[in-house]
């Protein structure tokens, strides 16, 4: 589900979907990268769609497989290359080159220093109130109710036939090589490869990831089934719930710690009230691994089970008629001469059973 970002809604959780790559100097992902007002993001960025709201600050370069809409007062250090159509607001800078295989929508007193590209329209304005309206629009669908409404219309704007879940940084948030810092939740997708330390109102780590930093939150923190964290997991005033297959790297601190018994937490484990070790998953979401697994799991046995035993040849098939032909077979039709010789020697021997010694019997008694 995707949720409106910058004004209309400034509390959106810091979200990275499954199989995100978070490394020194780049963010990518196969999904869009929605950036909320005024936050800061210190490397490169490349998605499907790049979208942020006013005054986000870019470390990097900007690669969009398709669109890029950036709002007005925003900075890009680097080159921003887009695979179809760019839409600029007042005074963004572009450090580097712009190059938009699409069209360009340009606002006023937009700054790129090495030059642009375009193979399509160029067209110097403000595309920005356009974009400011439609999130006010989904700002008020969101207020009365109508999510689902709100839902279709941002699917529309991002080509929704798309399945990967997007990259969502909250307004005001930093993301950079130190730390991912948020005042909201964040979510952690599965097989994410993140470097930099994660700090938020609560953290969920979903499965498979690899962390080279610490986790800390104010709330609960849940780490998935087979991450691992190279730092220090804490939280301020809620409990922490570790999966199967975890490796902590570090300490560990919380209210309650529950920890799965197949869990390994390198360093010391402190609880102001209980520590539990239980057999369960942690994460309410459904394991698409586990799911694959099982499901090819059950097409091997499936053939490798055993034939049924059958009850015999079917009458008329291929395996009864090369029985037929078998010699000696009692079943099968043998030679015609051999077949009256046999005759005719049962028939003069059933006699001489009769009497005695083998004499044939006197037909007088």
């Amino acid at each position: 589900m995707i949720r409106v970002l910058f004004r209309s809604d400034p509390l959106e959780k810091l979200a990275i979907p499954d199989g995100t790559t978070v490394e020194e100097h780049d963010l990518v992902t196969d999904g869009d990268v929605l950036v909320g007002g005024q936050s800061t993001v210190e490397f490169g960025v490349r998605g499907r769609n790049v979208i942020a709201g006013e005054r986000v600050r870019f470390g990097g370069h900007i690669e969009a497989e398709g669109d890029c809409r950036l709002d007005m007062w925003c900075d890009v250090a680097d080159n921003v290359l887009v695979g179809e159509d760019a839409y600029l607001g007042e005074r963004v800078h572009v450090g580097g080159q712009l190059k938009v295989a699409g069209d360009i929508d340009i606002g006023d007193d937009v700054d790129i220093e090495e030059g642009f590209e375009a193979n399509g329209w160029i067209v110097i304005r403000n595309p920005m109130p356009t974009i400011v309206f439609l999130f006010v629009y989904l700002g008020q669908l969101l207020r009365i109710g109508e999510q689902e409404a709100a839902e279709d219309t941002l699917s529309e704007l991002l080509d929704g036939d798309h399945e990967e879940e997007p990259v969502v940084i909250p307004r005001g948030a930093t993301v950079g090589d130190d730390a991912w810092r948020v005042s909201t939740p964040a979510r952690i997708g599965d097989d994410c490869r993140i470097h930099g330390n994660v700090r938020a109102e609560s953290v969920t780590v979903g499965r498979d990831n690899v962390l080279f930093g610490s986790l800390r939150g104010k709330d609960d923190v849940v780490v998935g089934r087979g991450s691992e964290i190279k730092g220090n997991v804490t939280t301020r005033n809620g409990d922490l719930a570790i999966g199967p297959g975890v490796k902590i790297w570090g300490d560990v601190a919380a209210e309650n710690v529950r920890l799965h018994e197949n869990a390994t937490v390198d360093g010391t484990i402190r609880a102001g009230g209980e520590i539990e070790l239980h057999t369960e998953d942690v994460l309410d979401g459904p394991d698409e691994d586990a799911e694959a697994m099982a499901e090819m799991a059950a097409e091997m046995e499936a053939e490798s089970a055993p034939v049924a035993e059958d009850d015999g040849p079917v009458e008329g098939s291929a395996v009864d008629e090369l029985d037929e032909e078998k010699p000696g077979d009692e079943s099968g039709d043998d030679d015609p001469a051999e077949a009256s010789d046999d005759s005719a020697a049962t028939e003069l021997s059933e006699p001489a059973a009769d009497g005695p010694d083998g004499d044939h019997p006197d037909p007088t008694t």
